[in-house]
């Protein structure tokens, strides 16, 4: 497979084919990320897509269940690029079950419900979606691009889309001065957006990124780790989608969780009191990664 630079895919997609049909990120001024700054942003040539797509198929095209389209937000491609893709997926993999790829609330309010439709139709079927934060002001200082309001809105599409989303909280985003109202602010958007499945990372600040020159200038401070684990049990706490798959495992977290929200809160809840106590150790900093 032809792939660019370092590859990157939700935890949940660790079995999946990735993809990279797009290179970069169409965006790329998320203060705090450094995946994709080194590229520059571009669709690759279908044609070299759909070659990819068929050496995999000739390889293990009776082994895949699950596509991850890569790079950051491959929903940006308009539908004359994702079509035949899907299509040529469906056709060499016929133990295929889902597509997926991250997409900015930005992309999916572009596209529109009928769009949306059409893709999930053809077999886009989850939206990673990162707002990190509901905090006005938290968003606006990561330079995420969109505001509360338009991640509600991205949702609101999505579902009626019938695709399926998960959504994705990052800790620490607020800093010091912002970490409770950054939790709050995204328990409560987490409730308007009503997930699926939802997952929280923990900011790790990367030097050259934004956010790390910022805190260099002293206006930027990460949270400690019982302060992280103080936002993790307040978004768990006050969150309210219907029904909600859960996760902490992305390597980043200190403390890995699982569960179902509302089902399993309280469970929840008492395994980060316990961390916080003392009780349960925390992964390491050596094991902690991006």
């Amino acid at each position: 497979m032809r792939y660019e630079g370092k590859i990157y895919r939700p935890p949940s997609e660790h079995d999946a084919f990735i993809l990279q049909a797009t290179i970069g990120c169409s965006w790329n001024h998320c203060t705090y990320c450094d995946m994709y700054r080194q590229k520059r942003f571009r669709v690759r040539d279908l044609a070299q897509t759909l070659e990819d797509l068929s050496t995999a198929t000739a390889v293990a095209g009776d082994r895949v269940a699950k596509i991850f389209v890569a790079d950051g937000d491959a929903l940006i491609m308009d539908l004359d690029h994702w079509l035949p893709i899907l299509d040529a997926a469906r056709e060499g993999f016929p133990r295929l079950k889902r597509v997926s790829c991250y997409a900015m609330a930005s992309n999916v309010l572009e596209k529109g419900v009928r769009a949306l439709t059409r893709l999930r139709e053809a077999g886009l079927t989850r939206l990673y979606i990162g707002p990190e934060s509901g905090d006005e002001a938290t968003l606006k200082r990561i330079a995420k691009g969109a505001t509360f309001a338009d991640h509600v809105d991205a949702a609101a599409m999505a579902r009626e889309a019938g695709m399926e989303m998960s959504v994705i909280a990052l800790l620490g985003a607020g800093g010091t001065e912002r970490s409770q109202v950054h939790a709050e602010e995204t328990a409560r958007l987490v409730t308007e957006m009503d997930p699926e499945f939802f997952a929280a990372l923990t900011l790790t600040v990367v030097p050259s990124t934004p956010i790390a020159k910022l805190e260099a200038k002293g206006r930027f401070a990460l949270p400690d780790r019982p302060r992280l684990l103080g936002e993790l049990r307040t978004i768990v706490d006050l969150a309210r989608p219907t029904d909600a798959l859960f996760r902490t495992n992305h390597a980043s977290n200190y403390l890995p969780l699982g569960g179902r929200i509302p089902r399993d809160r309280e469970r929840i809840v008492s395994v980060i009191d316990a961390a916080l106590s003392g009780q349960i150790p925390l992964r390491p900093e050596r094991s902690r990664g991006l």
